[in-house]
């Protein structure tokens, strides 16, 4: 599908298909938010999004989850302008609210070879929290590297590279609001 004339966002690009539509993606993150809701009916609930991907992706689910939490950020990267994980993963954020004795969601956008994420989720441990999970957007089940479950997860991603509805190329296509395999 040519949807580059359709949609002045797409830079002029032309996307292969349209993976997730806005209305699919709603659905799915408010699902989440009922079930996460359940999963911590007690103490203290700390949304942890990792930057840049997660922030729509968290923000529609933070408003989706009822009981009290907060939110705080990690930064890290391991992409640049490639669309290929470099494997060396950078900490350039670190989350400024205690994590000791709270249960941490940590929120990311896309579980694609799992070595950010098992990074990230080493250095939670050792910060004693009371718990820690993994809340993902979309998971390619490739996660070689990965040591840990993905708890939530929105949906099964397709092993093709992924914009839109927080997903980036070279820092472009963030806010389109729906998920699309670029070419």
């Amino acid at each position: 599908m040519n949807t580059s004339t359709a949609d002045p966002r797409l830079l002029g690009r032309t996307v292969r298909r349209i993976v997730y539509s806005k209305d699919q993606i709603a659905e799915r993150v408010h699902e989440l938010g009922v079930e996460i809701t359940k999963s911590y009916p007690d103490g203290e609930l700390l949304v942890l999004g990792l930057l840049k991907g997660s922030f729509i992706f968290l923000s529609d689910l933070v408003r989706e989850v009822t009981r009290p939490l907060q939110v705080d950020f990690l930064v890290a990267s391991s992409y640049g302008d490639s669309t290929v994980s470099s494997g060396n993963v950078r900490l350039l954020y670190d989350p400024e609210t205690e994590l000791e004795g709270k249960h941490i969601l940590l929120v990311e956008d896309i579980v694609d070879t799992g070595r950010t994420l098992s990074r990230l989720m080493d250095l939670l441990q050792a910060r004693k929290p009371q718990s820690v999970e993994i809340c993902a957007l979309l998971h390619k089940h490739l996660a070689t590297e990965l040591r840990y479950p993905t708890r939530f997860i929105g949906f099964d991603a397709p092993n093709e590279f992924l914009v839109g509805y927080g997903l980036d190329h070279a820092e472009n296509f963030r806010h389109i609001p729906y998920i699309a395999s670029l070419q």
